[in-house]
């Protein structure tokens, strides 16, 4: 016996040493185990929760991206800074705690009278019989974007006035961002415009996410009595018939694992709805779409729609659409490069 046993462990080599380290590792296997159960735990019970509770939040700084506030390193009070040296700053109060910071940008006409006026002559200006415009910008950045820069400066060398206003929350305006909040301030920023313009024609031009601000704005005015005087929507898009796999302002909802199990589409809770087609359905303004073939956020045929949508309400007399050929690289900001661009607003601006 002793012998079997014998030959059983040199047939066997290194049996004694398998058998501890086996129970060791169901040792560590038990513990890692252990370890699982209580970090799920923890997960179910604190950060699910905490993330219920903060996500929306988060989504709503990714649909404004207003944190961004490129370029970097400008003083939003100092235009000047800009080469746009007929331009006054200043801040509007738009409702209680809410002040946004506005660039006046006069005629380029008025470049030499305007070098050190201060604010009431900017306001007085107004009243020149020049037609107006608001520019209400896209989402991420500030008034200082170099495209933003780039309409002011395409407007002004055509005789007009532009307001450039930073809703709530983005550059050095207070507050946090919401649809109704942006809407809000877009309807007093025009409202003080034609308290100060007199019967000067007021145009608001929308570009991108401003498009679904634009027509939020002029749908108020439309039930107030007013009419804007014309509405230009440059690279528009529409929650109706873009999909959230393509929207441009809910890419986080593809992007961000389990956001599309935990939360529903960001305009079915009335997170960031802008019905910009139901709206085209009330408005009565001329309107001018402009658009480019290559724009890689808010894809062509969208504004193709809406144009139709608003063609069927108004007419086609009331209605433009202009495209840029692909060809031509201008992508979703790049439209005031066109060289045809000023004779484009110079017309819609005369025909109303």
């Amino acid at each position: 016996m002793k012998r079997r046993a014998g030959k059983r462990d040199s047939f066997y080599p290194g049996v004694a040493d398998v058998k501890p380290e086996n129970r060791a590792q169901r040792a560590e296997g038990k513990s890692q185990r252990w370890m699982r159960s209580v970090l799920l735990s923890i997960f179910v019970l604190v950060l699910v929760p905490f993330s219920l509770t903060v996500l929306p939040e988060l989504i709503q700084l990714l649909v404004y991206t207003h944190r961004i506030r490129v370029p970097f390193f400008v003083d939003l009070s100092r235009p000047s800074d800009l080469s746009l040296n007929h331009t006054m700053n200043m801040y509007l109060t738009s409702e209680e705690g809410i002040s946004l910071g506005v660039w006046h940008t006069v005629p380029e006409s008025q470049w030499k009278e305007a070098q050190g006026k201060d604010l009431a002559w900017y306001q007085n200006a107004l009243n020149d019989r020049s037609p107006v415009f608001i520019y209400l910008h896209g989402n991420m950045g500030t008034r200082a974007a170099t495209h933003r820069v780039g309409v002011a400066k395409v407007l002004s060398a055509l005789g007009y006035h532009v307001l450039v206003p930073d809703y709530r929350g983005f550059g050095d305006s207070t507050g946090e961002p919401t649809e109704a909040g942006l809407t809000t301030d877009a309807l007093y920023l025009f409202n003080w415009v034609k308290a100060h313009s007199g019967n000067s024609l007021v145009i608001i031009w929308g570009q991108s996410l401003g498009t679904g601000v634009a027509t939020n704005t002029a749908v108020k005015l439309v039930e107030q009595g007013v009419v804007c005087d014309g509405v230009i929507l440059e690279a528009t898009f529409s929650s109706t018939r873009q999909p959230v796999t393509v929207h441009p302002f809910s890419w986080y909802y593809w992007t961000l694992p389990g956001t599309g199990y935990f939360f529903p589409e960001p305009w079915a809770e009335n997170k960031a709805v802008f019905p910009s087609e139901e709206n085209l359905k009330k408005m009565k303004s001329p309107i001018l779409f402009l658009h480019s073939e290559d724009d890689p956020l808010t894809p062509i045929r969208f504004a193709q729609q809406m144009y139709e949508v608003a063609v069927s309400t108004q007419n086609a007399e009331r209605v433009k659409l202009v495209s840029f050929d692909s060809s031509l690289g201008y992508l979703h900001n790049g439209l005031y490069k066109d060289p045809h661009l000023p004779d484009i607003i110079k017309r819609f601006v005369m025909s109303l």
